[in-house]
């Protein structure tokens, strides 16, 4: 079998999304692209163990992916599903909008934003501050207190030591922590998860990233959302174009239009 095989050993735990009810007209996720697509099509489905979010700011990407993560039962400000914490309530309500068809329950599963790393770090410190829960909580993060790392070491931390396997990992723009061999080591690292019977749904800009073999990657654009190669992928094809010859590129972006 090919080493990069998409081989699922169940069906994903995630299976589809749709809406269940229109939002309101006069909430600001009514306008999102994301949102208008979901109305015009019969939901979104999730077939290939990774699936990817990519598009411009602005199209929805994090706002759904959130939705999904708190439909699911995960803390809206990140963390697995026991994580408690709250430091400003500021998620959508596209999260009571939608329903979530599953297969099967997941053993383990982790929610991530990246700038809100701080604040479950922080929580993680202040449960093993308040004690009482047997082994440290931080020996399930790889021993350190995430703090007394920098935010590409506590992510890869995070992957290697709390992800287990046989589990939903819901990553928000991962990349925003990882030098680019730090990206290369986080697919490898998925690999090894796929094959314990894991399902990713990650939002992302990194061409390497979505590199990942037989993933499904979904297109947000201002009025659809659609599933692209990777080659035909936006992302990438700006990132070659840019490498291949940055300097035409850097002078058609700064040459004075005057």
């Amino acid at each position: 079998m090919c080493i990069w095989s998409n081989y699922m050993f169940g069906k994903n735990y995630i299976q589809k999304i749709y809406l269940k009810k229109e939002p309101d007209e006069n909430s600001y996720i009514s306008k999102l692209p994301a949102v208008h697509c979901l109305q015009s099509r019969d939901g979104m489905e999730f077939e290939q163990a990774v699936t990817f979010f990519v598009g411009e700011n602005g199209t929805g990407k994090s706002t759904l992916l959130e939705a999904i993560a708190v439909a699911y039962g995960f803390n809206p400000e990140g963390g697995s599903r026991n994580f408690s914490f709250s430091t400003a309530s500021t998620h959508s309500e596209l999260c009571e909008l939608l329903t979530l068809s599953r297969s099967r329950h997941a053993k383990d599963g982790f929610f991530l934003r990246a700038e809100s790393l701080y604040n479950a770090a922080s929580y993680i410190d202040a449960l093993d501050d308040e004690g009482g829960f047997g082994a440290p909580v931080i020996s399930s993060y790889g021993g350190v207190s995430l703090h007394e790392q920098s935010h590409g070491e506590s992510f890869m931390s995070l992957m290697k030591n709390r992800f287990g396997g046989n589990g939903i990992y819901l990553l928000d723009e991962p990349e925003a922590a990882l030098s680019p061999s730090r990206q290369m080591a986080m697919l490898s690292l998925m690999h090894e998860l796929v094959q314990k019977d894991s399902q990713f749904i990650i939002a992302t800009h990194s061409p390497i990233l979505l590199a990942y073999p037989n993933a499904c990657i979904y297109q947000f654009s201002d009025d659809s959302i659609e599933k692209v190669a990777y080659k035909d992928c936006e992302h990438y094809q700006l990132t070659k174009s840019f490498l291949e010859n940055p300097e035409r590129m850097l002078k058609y972006l700064t040459e004075d239009e005057n």
